[in-house]
């Protein structure tokens, strides 16, 4: 079973034990505009909490995505190196940035439940 969580920078958490699928949200994706570039970590790199982990940049802005949590890079969705607009067409799905094995599963107790994240973006 999968558990989602949120970050204020945006970026959503996808849990499935010790593992966990990290992007951006739609939220973020359509405050983006039209994604043009996307640099995503190297597996094996080890990634600190708030760390900076990829690139996405957009017409608009460039912006860095951080690690929601600590761990270290398992896999990198080279599909949206190569194709940046994925991450605009399914920024919760197809368009994930990188998977992680998850350090410190305290590190989740910080992040928002989806319904908290709804209640932040909200208020912006």
């Amino acid at each position: 079973m999968s558990e989602t969580r949120y970050t204020d920078q945006h970026e959503w958490v996808r849990i499935e034990g010790d593992e966990a699928t990290v992007g951006i949200t739609k939220y973020a994706a359509e405050q983006l505009g039209d994604v043009v570039f996307v640099e995503v970590p190297e597996p094996g790199r080890r990634l600190g909490k708030g760390g900076e982990a990829a690139v996405v940049e957009s017409v608009k802005a460039a912006s860095e995505v951080y690690a929601p949590i600590a761990g270290e890079v398992t896999a990198a969705n080279t599909a949206i190196a190569e194709e940046p607009a994925k991450v605009n067409l399914d920024p919760e799905g197809e368009g994930w940035f990188f998977q992680l094995t998850i350090a410190d599963k305290s590190d989740l107790e910080k992040l928002m439940t989806r319904e908290q994240y709804d209640e932040f973006v909200k208020g912006l």
